[in-house]
């Protein structure tokens, strides 16, 4: 029994998140179809996390074990010649049997991308946000610095969340502009559901000059989830990738970050 590790891209708009559904289409279930097509028998697939409905991801990571010998590029071009155009197999990788997609991960990192103007985009729509009101991206990106650190993050988790707790760690986060593309950064060890887009939502309101970096501390520090900003919409929001101790030997999506709406 061999695991491998696939790298995925994936335009999430015309899904109901990674996870299988009942009701709607979903990643998870066109990656399983077109990998047992390739292996001939069914196989079950297991994500590094979730995304939510109309998210994207730039190098999701999941694994599946199989008995079938294939040619190595059979799990890269076999498995994209099965999929819809909008889900890619960036790269397949051969790991040990102690690699696990989830439970390996030892951090995790997300881009939100606004389009900044006083018109909405033809060619981008279901793959960023649009916000008219220039936004002020120094002041966000001086309130977002209150976000650094292990706390509790209560007010940025949404109402059904089922983590058993609200502390996680945010590495780093930063806002920045680009003529008229504003990115947002986060890097943390895990993050709660709905987390980064409430987050987002929250220093929307600073940058839109409706509150201060003081009252994001302030958001923080209450625990309350009414004290912050709206749920930012989905589409902008893209899950970068996850990251792995070396010993693993998974390519590093950071090697190859692209163009276009980043």
């Amino acid at each position: 029994m061999t695991r491998y590790a696939l790298i995925l891209e994936y335009d999430g708009s015309r899904y109901c998140g990674w996870q299988r559904q009942s009701h709607s289409a979903s990643v998870q279930e066109c990656v399983e179809n077109a990998v047992s097509e390739v292996a001939n028998q069914p196989i079950s697939i297991v994500a590094s996390g979730r995304t939510d409905t109309a998210v994207h991801a730039f190098a999701q990571c999941a694994h599946f074990d199989t008995d079938v010998n294939r040619e190595h590029k059979a799990w890269v071009l076999g498995v994209n010649a099965k999929l819809p155009a909008d889900i890619s197999v960036r790269a397949a990788v051969p790991v040990n049997d102690d690699f696990h997609a989830r439970y390996s991960t030892i951090g995790r990192s997300y881009r939100y991308v606004i389009l900044n103007r006083s018109s909405r985009s033809a060619l981008m729509a279901d793959r960023l946000a649009v916000i008219y009101q220039q936004l002020d991206t120094s002041a966000m990106h001086e309130a977002a610095q209150c976000l650094v650190g292990e706390h509790d993050f209560s007010s940025f988790r949404a109402a059904g969340c089922q983590a058993k707790h609200a502390r996680r760690e945010v590495r780093s986060i930063a806002v920045q502009r680009n003529r008229h593309r504003v990115t947002i950064e986060i890097t943390g060890n895990a993050f709660l559901h709905n987390m980064v887009r409430i987050v987002v939502g929250s220093l929307l309101k600073v940058g839109a000059g409706d509150a201060t970096a003081h009252w994001l501390q302030e958001v923080l520090e209450a625990r309350d989830r009414t004290r912050a900003g709206v749920t930012a919409v989905p589409q902008g929001l893209y899950f970068m990738g996850p990251d792995y101790p070396s010993c693993f030997n998974l390519p590093d999506w950071r090697d190859s970050l692209p163009a276009g709406p980043f």
